[in-house]
Protein backbone atom coordinates (compact mmCIF):
# COMPACT_ATOMS: atom_id res chain seq x y z
CA UNK A 1 0.00 0.00 0.00
CA UNK A 2 1.35 3.31 -0.62
CA UNK A 3 2.69 5.38 2.39
CA UNK A 4 0.62 8.52 1.53
CA UNK A 5 -2.42 6.23 1.04
CA UNK A 6 -5.02 5.97 3.63
CA UNK A 7 -5.80 2.79 5.60
CA UNK A 8 -9.31 1.57 4.01
CA UNK A 9 -11.65 -0.85 5.93
CA UNK A 10 -10.71 -3.11 3.14
CA UNK A 11 -6.85 -2.84 4.00
CA UNK A 12 -7.88 -3.78 7.19
CA UNK A 13 -9.79 -6.52 6.79
CA UNK A 14 -6.96 -8.13 4.49
CA UNK A 15 -4.14 -7.56 7.01
CA UNK A 16 -5.96 -9.54 9.21
CA UNK A 17 -7.83 -12.08 6.88
CA UNK A 18 -11.17 -11.62 8.17
CA UNK A 19 -14.67 -9.99 7.04
CA UNK A 20 -15.22 -6.25 6.75
CA UNK A 21 -18.19 -6.98 9.19
CA UNK A 22 -16.09 -8.17 11.26
CA UNK A 23 -13.72 -5.07 11.54
CA UNK A 24 -17.08 -3.02 11.83
CA UNK A 25 -18.54 -5.29 14.84
CA UNK A 26 -14.85 -4.35 16.45
CA UNK A 27 -15.84 -0.56 16.63
CA UNK A 28 -19.71 -0.73 16.22
CA UNK A 29 -20.86 -4.01 17.82
CA UNK A 30 -18.09 -5.33 20.30
CA UNK A 31 -20.52 -7.80 21.82
CA UNK A 32 -20.91 -9.91 18.30
CA UNK A 33 -16.93 -10.38 18.83
CA UNK A 34 -14.70 -12.38 21.60
CA UNK A 35 -12.48 -9.91 23.84
CA UNK A 36 -9.15 -11.48 22.32
CA UNK A 37 -10.68 -11.13 18.20
CA UNK A 38 -11.93 -7.24 18.80
CA UNK A 39 -8.12 -6.51 20.62
CA UNK A 40 -6.30 -7.72 17.94
CA UNK A 41 -8.28 -6.12 15.48
CA UNK A 42 -8.15 -2.61 17.26
CA UNK A 43 -4.04 -3.16 17.79
CA UNK A 44 -3.34 -3.55 13.89
CA UNK A 45 -6.09 -0.79 13.25
CA UNK A 46 -4.19 1.44 15.51
CA UNK A 47 -0.60 0.39 14.38
CA UNK A 48 -1.75 0.90 10.65
CA UNK A 49 -3.55 3.90 11.39
CA UNK A 50 -6.66 3.10 10.88
CA UNK A 51 -9.26 4.98 13.04
CA UNK A 52 -12.63 3.44 12.22
CA UNK A 53 -15.55 3.17 9.92
CA UNK A 54 -16.50 6.60 8.60
CA UNK A 55 -19.39 7.56 10.67
CA UNK A 56 -20.69 10.28 7.74
CA UNK A 57 -20.81 7.12 5.16
CA UNK A 58 -22.09 5.18 6.95
CA UNK A 59 -24.79 7.93 8.26
CA UNK A 60 -25.69 8.23 4.61
CA UNK A 61 -25.42 4.92 3.24
CA UNK A 62 -28.22 3.70 6.17
CA UNK A 63 -30.13 6.71 7.27
CA UNK A 64 -28.76 6.02 10.67
CA UNK A 65 -25.95 7.96 12.93
CA UNK A 66 -25.86 5.58 15.79
CA UNK A 67 -26.80 8.16 17.99
CA UNK A 68 -29.05 8.26 20.65
CA UNK A 69 -29.78 11.62 22.63
CA UNK A 70 -30.74 12.15 26.32
CA UNK A 71 -33.00 14.99 26.87
CA UNK A 72 -32.34 16.41 30.47
CA UNK A 73 -34.86 18.43 32.29
CA UNK A 74 -32.17 20.12 33.78
CA UNK A 75 -28.64 21.72 33.15
CA UNK A 76 -26.05 19.48 32.11
CA UNK A 77 -23.60 20.51 35.41
CA UNK A 78 -26.64 19.62 37.21
CA UNK A 79 -27.44 16.41 36.24
CA UNK A 80 -23.97 15.25 35.73
CA UNK A 81 -23.13 16.18 39.60
CA UNK A 82 -26.65 14.93 41.05
CA UNK A 83 -26.00 11.06 42.02
CA UNK A 84 -29.69 10.22 40.68
CA UNK A 85 -29.64 11.35 37.29
CA UNK A 86 -25.80 10.73 36.64
CA UNK A 87 -26.30 7.00 38.18
CA UNK A 88 -29.52 6.64 35.53
CA UNK A 89 -26.98 7.79 32.58
CA UNK A 90 -24.74 5.39 33.49
CA UNK A 91 -27.04 2.90 32.87
CA UNK A 92 -28.06 4.18 29.26
CA UNK A 93 -24.35 4.75 28.45
CA UNK A 94 -23.61 1.01 29.73
CA UNK A 95 -25.93 -0.60 26.93
CA UNK A 96 -25.38 2.22 24.26
CA UNK A 97 -21.33 1.16 24.55
CA UNK A 98 -22.23 -2.28 24.22
CA UNK A 99 -24.12 -1.67 21.24
CA UNK A 100 -21.46 0.35 19.43
CA UNK A 101 -24.13 3.85 20.07
CA UNK A 102 -22.59 7.37 20.89
CA UNK A 103 -24.92 9.47 23.64
CA UNK A 104 -25.81 12.78 23.12
CA UNK A 105 -26.63 14.75 26.49
CA UNK A 106 -28.97 18.35 25.78
CA UNK A 107 -30.62 20.18 28.39
CA UNK A 108 -34.10 21.05 28.40
CA UNK A 109 -32.45 24.97 29.75
CA UNK A 110 -30.71 25.27 26.01
CA UNK A 111 -32.86 27.58 23.92
CA UNK A 112 -35.42 25.82 21.92
CA UNK A 113 -33.71 26.67 18.87
CA UNK A 114 -30.35 24.95 19.79
CA UNK A 115 -32.71 21.93 20.64
CA UNK A 116 -33.62 20.80 17.08
CA UNK A 117 -30.53 21.71 15.26
CA UNK A 118 -28.50 19.41 17.67
CA UNK A 119 -31.36 16.87 17.80
CA UNK A 120 -31.77 16.14 14.15
CA UNK A 121 -28.68 13.87 13.99
CA UNK A 122 -30.26 11.44 16.76
CA UNK A 123 -31.69 8.21 15.63
CA UNK A 124 -33.41 8.35 19.07
CA UNK A 125 -34.88 10.17 22.45
CA UNK A 126 -34.66 9.39 25.71
CA UNK A 127 -36.52 12.14 28.00
CA UNK A 128 -35.46 12.46 31.50
CA UNK A 129 -37.24 14.14 34.17
CA UNK A 130 -39.94 17.31 34.24
CA UNK A 131 -39.47 19.18 31.25
CA UNK A 132 -40.45 22.56 31.42
CA UNK A 133 -42.33 22.92 28.14
CA UNK A 134 -44.11 20.45 25.87
CA UNK A 135 -43.34 22.50 22.79
CA UNK A 136 -39.90 21.64 22.88
CA UNK A 137 -41.09 18.54 22.42
CA UNK A 138 -43.22 19.04 19.62
CA UNK A 139 -39.94 20.03 17.90
CA UNK A 140 -38.61 16.72 17.48
CA UNK A 141 -38.83 14.40 14.29
CA UNK A 142 -41.96 12.94 15.14
CA UNK A 143 -41.12 9.11 13.30
CA UNK A 144 -38.16 8.98 15.55
CA UNK A 145 -38.35 6.38 18.45
CA UNK A 146 -38.66 8.21 21.91
CA UNK A 147 -38.76 7.26 25.70
CA UNK A 148 -39.95 8.92 28.36
CA UNK A 149 -38.60 8.68 32.39
CA UNK A 150 -39.78 9.48 35.14
CA UNK A 151 -43.12 11.52 33.34
CA UNK A 152 -45.48 10.47 30.44
CA UNK A 153 -45.87 11.48 27.07
CA UNK A 154 -49.09 10.48 25.44
CA UNK A 155 -48.30 7.27 23.02
CA UNK A 156 -44.85 6.40 23.78
CA UNK A 157 -43.38 4.11 26.07
CA UNK A 158 -42.65 5.27 29.54
CA UNK A 159 -40.24 4.24 32.80
CA UNK A 160 -40.96 5.05 36.53
CA UNK A 161 -40.81 3.74 39.45
CA UNK A 162 -42.94 2.46 41.77
CA UNK A 163 -43.55 5.85 43.02
CA UNK A 164 -47.01 5.87 44.97
CA UNK A 165 -46.70 2.78 46.14
CA UNK A 166 -43.12 3.48 47.56
CA UNK A 167 -44.23 6.27 49.32
CA UNK A 168 -47.52 4.80 51.04
CA UNK A 169 -44.83 2.16 52.54
CA UNK A 170 -42.67 4.71 53.75
CA UNK A 171 -45.05 6.48 54.65
CA UNK A 172 -47.52 4.17 56.20
CA UNK A 173 -43.84 2.71 58.53
CA UNK A 174 -43.14 6.34 59.78
CA UNK A 175 -46.93 6.82 61.13
CA UNK A 176 -46.74 3.50 63.34
CA UNK A 177 -45.27 6.07 65.79
CA UNK A 178 -48.18 8.49 65.79
CA UNK A 179 -47.26 12.30 64.29
CA UNK A 180 -48.51 15.14 66.60
CA UNK A 181 -47.78 17.40 63.62
CA UNK A 182 -46.75 15.63 60.12
CA UNK A 183 -44.86 17.75 57.21
CA UNK A 184 -44.51 16.95 53.63
CA UNK A 185 -41.84 18.84 51.61
CA UNK A 186 -42.16 18.49 47.81
CA UNK A 187 -40.05 18.74 44.53
CA UNK A 188 -41.09 20.34 41.76
CA UNK A 189 -44.92 19.79 42.74
CA UNK A 190 -46.78 23.28 41.68
CA UNK A 191 -47.11 24.83 38.65
CA UNK A 192 -45.79 28.49 38.55
CA UNK A 193 -42.01 28.00 40.25
CA UNK A 194 -42.55 28.54 44.23
CA UNK A 195 -39.62 27.85 46.82
CA UNK A 196 -41.56 28.32 49.90
CA UNK A 197 -45.04 26.81 51.64
CA UNK A 198 -48.04 25.51 49.25
CA UNK A 199 -51.18 27.06 49.99
CA UNK A 200 -54.95 26.32 48.41
CA UNK A 201 -54.08 29.56 46.00
CA UNK A 202 -51.63 27.55 44.37
CA UNK A 203 -52.10 25.01 41.16
CA UNK A 204 -50.56 21.59 41.80
CA UNK A 205 -48.65 20.21 38.14
CA UNK A 206 -51.27 17.59 36.83
CA UNK A 207 -50.41 13.85 37.52
CA UNK A 208 -48.52 13.28 34.21
CA UNK A 209 -46.92 15.89 34.24
CA UNK A 210 -44.37 15.19 37.20
CA UNK A 211 -43.87 11.65 39.81
CA UNK A 212 -44.57 14.30 42.75
CA UNK A 213 -48.18 13.90 42.31
CA UNK A 214 -47.69 9.79 42.67
CA UNK A 215 -45.47 10.07 45.59
CA UNK A 216 -47.65 12.74 47.34
CA UNK A 217 -50.98 10.75 46.77
CA UNK A 218 -48.54 7.72 48.47
CA UNK A 219 -48.21 10.25 51.54
CA UNK A 220 -51.80 10.90 51.25
CA UNK A 221 -53.05 7.24 51.51
CA UNK A 222 -51.03 6.91 54.51
CA UNK A 223 -52.00 9.73 56.41
CA UNK A 224 -55.96 9.04 55.81
CA UNK A 225 -55.15 5.25 56.71
CA UNK A 226 -53.70 6.83 60.21
CA UNK A 227 -56.76 9.08 60.58
CA UNK A 228 -54.47 12.72 59.95
CA UNK A 229 -56.48 15.11 57.80
CA UNK A 230 -54.68 15.78 55.16
CA UNK A 231 -56.00 18.79 54.58
CA UNK A 232 -54.20 19.84 57.52
CA UNK A 233 -51.09 18.64 56.75
CA UNK A 234 -48.63 21.64 55.56
CA UNK A 235 -46.57 20.98 52.58
CA UNK A 236 -44.22 23.02 50.98
CA UNK A 237 -42.22 22.95 47.93
CA UNK A 238 -38.86 23.16 46.98
CA UNK A 239 -37.88 23.89 43.26
CA UNK A 240 -34.35 22.30 42.77
CA UNK A 241 -33.18 19.39 44.40
CA UNK A 242 -30.11 21.15 45.62
CA UNK A 243 -28.71 22.41 49.12
CA UNK A 244 -28.71 25.71 48.02
CA UNK A 245 -32.46 26.07 46.91
CA UNK A 246 -33.51 23.67 50.08
CA UNK A 247 -31.96 25.43 52.71
CA UNK A 248 -34.24 29.01 52.61
CA UNK A 249 -37.37 26.81 52.88
CA UNK A 250 -36.10 24.58 55.45
CA UNK A 251 -34.78 27.39 57.47
CA UNK A 252 -38.01 28.47 57.50
CA UNK A 253 -39.78 25.12 58.58
CA UNK A 254 -37.39 24.64 61.35
CA UNK A 255 -37.74 27.80 62.40
CA UNK A 256 -41.22 27.76 63.01
CA UNK A 257 -42.22 27.97 66.94
CA UNK A 258 -41.78 24.62 68.80
CA UNK A 259 -45.72 24.11 69.00
CA UNK A 260 -46.04 24.15 65.22
CA UNK A 261 -42.79 22.62 63.96
CA UNK A 262 -43.26 19.36 62.49
CA UNK A 263 -42.25 16.39 64.49
CA UNK A 264 -42.26 14.32 60.92
CA UNK A 265 -41.09 15.01 57.90
CA UNK A 266 -41.91 12.79 54.54
CA UNK A 267 -39.61 14.93 51.96
CA UNK A 268 -39.61 13.77 48.21
CA UNK A 269 -35.89 13.17 47.93
CA UNK A 270 -32.63 11.86 49.81
CA UNK A 271 -31.17 15.61 49.00
CA UNK A 272 -34.08 17.40 50.58
CA UNK A 273 -33.86 15.17 53.55
CA UNK A 274 -29.93 15.22 54.24
CA UNK A 275 -30.57 19.03 53.80
CA UNK A 276 -33.43 18.77 56.32
CA UNK A 277 -31.07 16.35 58.98
CA UNK A 278 -27.96 19.02 58.48
CA UNK A 279 -29.71 22.32 59.71
CA UNK A 280 -32.00 20.17 62.44
CA UNK A 281 -28.34 18.92 63.93
CA UNK A 282 -26.94 22.74 63.26
CA UNK A 283 -30.32 24.26 65.50
CA UNK A 284 -29.60 21.34 68.42
CA UNK A 285 -32.73 19.28 67.34
CA UNK A 286 -32.45 15.44 67.93
CA UNK A 287 -33.36 12.75 65.22
CA UNK A 288 -35.13 10.77 65.66
CA UNK A 289 -36.39 11.93 69.19
CA UNK A 290 -37.30 15.89 68.35
CA UNK A 291 -37.94 15.16 64.10
CA UNK A 292 -38.20 12.01 62.18
CA UNK A 293 -37.13 12.37 58.80
CA UNK A 294 -37.95 10.34 55.62
CA UNK A 295 -36.18 10.62 52.20
CA UNK A 296 -36.51 9.16 48.60
CA UNK A 297 -33.78 7.84 46.10
CA UNK A 298 -31.61 5.56 48.70
CA UNK A 299 -28.34 7.65 47.34
CA UNK A 300 -25.76 6.36 49.00
CA UNK A 301 -24.33 9.90 50.71
CA UNK A 302 -27.91 9.38 53.42
CA UNK A 303 -26.62 5.64 54.20
CA UNK A 304 -22.59 6.63 54.87
CA UNK A 305 -23.47 9.44 57.16
CA UNK A 306 -24.94 9.11 60.76
CA UNK A 307 -27.60 9.09 61.43
CA UNK A 308 -28.67 6.93 58.55
CA UNK A 309 -31.28 8.05 56.79
CA UNK A 310 -34.79 6.06 56.39
CA UNK A 311 -35.88 6.13 52.91
CA UNK A 312 -36.71 4.18 49.26
CA UNK A 313 -33.69 2.94 47.48
CA UNK A 314 -34.65 3.56 43.67
CA UNK A 315 -32.24 1.39 41.24
CA UNK A 316 -31.65 4.63 38.68
CA UNK A 317 -28.46 2.78 36.70
CA UNK A 318 -31.52 0.53 35.71
CA UNK A 319 -34.29 2.61 35.07
CA UNK A 320 -31.15 3.80 32.64
CA UNK A 321 -30.96 0.11 31.00
CA UNK A 322 -34.52 -0.29 30.44
CA UNK A 323 -34.70 3.05 28.96
CA UNK A 324 -31.81 2.07 26.33
CA UNK A 325 -32.57 -0.93 25.67
CA UNK A 326 -36.33 0.27 24.47
CA UNK A 327 -34.90 2.90 22.56
CA UNK A 328 -32.70 0.80 20.58
CA UNK A 329 -35.41 -2.20 19.91
CA UNK A 330 -33.82 -4.33 22.22
CA UNK A 331 -37.10 -4.57 24.75
CA UNK A 332 -40.71 -3.75 23.90
CA UNK A 333 -41.54 -0.51 23.44
CA UNK A 334 -44.03 -0.69 26.24
CA UNK A 335 -44.77 1.21 29.98
CA UNK A 336 -42.17 -0.48 32.46
CA UNK A 337 -42.58 0.09 36.28
CA UNK A 338 -39.61 -0.58 38.43
CA UNK A 339 -39.98 -1.96 41.97
CA UNK A 340 -38.04 0.05 44.65
CA UNK A 341 -37.25 -0.52 48.36
CA UNK A 342 -37.63 0.33 51.63
CA UNK A 343 -34.78 1.16 53.76
CA UNK A 344 -35.42 1.68 57.60
CA UNK A 345 -32.39 3.53 59.26
CA UNK A 346 -31.81 6.24 62.35
CA UNK A 347 -33.29 8.77 60.55
CA UNK A 348 -37.16 6.97 61.38
CA UNK A 349 -36.53 4.21 63.23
Amino acid sequence: MPANRRTTLKDLARELGVSTATISNAFNRPDQLSPALRERILGTAKRLGYGGPDAKARSLRTGRSRIIAVILAESLTYSLNDAVASEFLSGVAEVLDNRGHTLLLLSSRQTQAQIPGSASMADGFIVYGLIPSLALLESLPSQSPLVSVDFDIAGRPTVHVDNEAACHAIAAHALRTPAKRPGIINLRLTATPLNGRISSDHRLLPPERTITRSRLSGFHRALGEAGVDTEQVPMWNIEENTFEVCAPVISEILDLPASERPDLLLCMSDRIALTVVTMAEQRGLRIPEDLRITGFDGIAEGQYRAPRLTTVRQNSVEKGRIAARIILGLAPAEPSLLATELLIADSCP
